[in-house]
């Protein structure tokens, strides 16, 4: 991926060193990393719910929990940091292809802020570990990330690479999308209404046309040559590696598709290539494709 000629955005909040560290972990206890991300998305799988609401995440309606003091938050210094670089990059390029779509269609892009944690982070929809994995939360209208995931999905999930990354950036701008456009608001309202099968299956249908919208802006980025041999590849392989029926199946051996909330392996990298290869907003519509 040719990252390096891409604009940097001034949206990276580095709170890294503000972050809770050694023994203070989540919520006072023990530090949560490492392998903790892997035992929050099999404990989310199980019990059919989202990593984001296992922590009272998921559309920032969960319970606010006080966090330490912390220190004031300071800008990623790209010189000194290559990973913080590559994150500025990449979310650059989004809010590039973003807000030439949005203008396009008579509004304007609101562009988020990505902040860098390391172990917990307080946000507008609760106090998070680092285990949750990266994360949107619309009461802030921010995107959370701790590097170390990017580690767990080389090393852990098997899916390296910079695309890889790129594509985990974009896939929860794509939920910052969703939530400008008002589709998260509407999809959380039914979801409340409705049974816990119904409500997985709209998370599904959710973070499926997240993955849709990551791949919008592939497209987006491989028009204009950011993309190099492979990185495709790179990218099809880390939504094949988070898929919930592959999740479920390494964590007991079997699968439960009615505690679904992501969507399989297939579904995932189905809807990615075909934001990929149109490039096309209008194709994302996961919930008519539903019917």
């Amino acid at each position: 991926m040719r990252w390096r000629d891409l604009r940097r955005s001034s949206n990276v909040d580095d709170q890294r060193d503000g972050s809770p560290a050694g023994g203070g972990g989540f919520g006072g206890g023990a530090k949560l990393g490492g392998g903790g991300l892997l035992l929050v998305l099999v404990a989310s799988l199980i019990f059919g719910v989202s990593p984001t609401e296992v922590l009272n995440l998921l559309g920032g309606g969960g319970t606010t929990v006080t966090a330490p003091q912390q220190t004031p938050s300071r800008r990623a210094s790209p010189s000194n940091d290559p990973a913080a670089d590559f994150v500025s990059a990449v979310l650059g390029n989004t809010e590039d292809m973003w807000s030439q779509w949005f203008q396009a269609n008579g509004g304007h892009y609101q562009q988020p802020k990505l902040v860098l944690f390391r172990d917990a982070a307080q946000s507008a929809c609760g106090y998070a570990s680092a285990a949750v994995g990266p994360f949107y939360c619309p009461g802030d209208k921010q995107v959370y990330l701790d590097l170390s995931f990017f580690q767990e999905l080389s090393q852990r999930f098997g899916a390296p690479g910079d695309f890889a990354q790129a594509y985990v950036i974009a896939h929860e701008i794509g939920h910052h999308v969703q939530n400008l456009t008002g589709i998260s608001a509407k999809v959380q309202a039914q979801r409340q209404q409705s049974s816990e099968a119904q409500a997985n299956a709209l998370s599904v249908l959710l973070e499926l046309q997240a993955d849709c919208l990551a791949g919008v802006w592939g497209h987006y980025a491989q028009q204009r040559g950011v993309l190099e041999t492979g990185d495709v590849d790179e990218a099809l392989k880390a939504a094949s590696a988070i898929g919930d029926d592959r999740l479920q199946r390494q964590a007991r051996g079997y699968v439960t598709p009615d505690s679904f909330t992501h969507g399989t392996s297939q579904q995932r990298m189905e809807w990615f290539s075909r934001g990929l290869k149109t490039g096309d907003v209008n194709q994302c519509n996961t919930f008519a494709a539903r019917r």
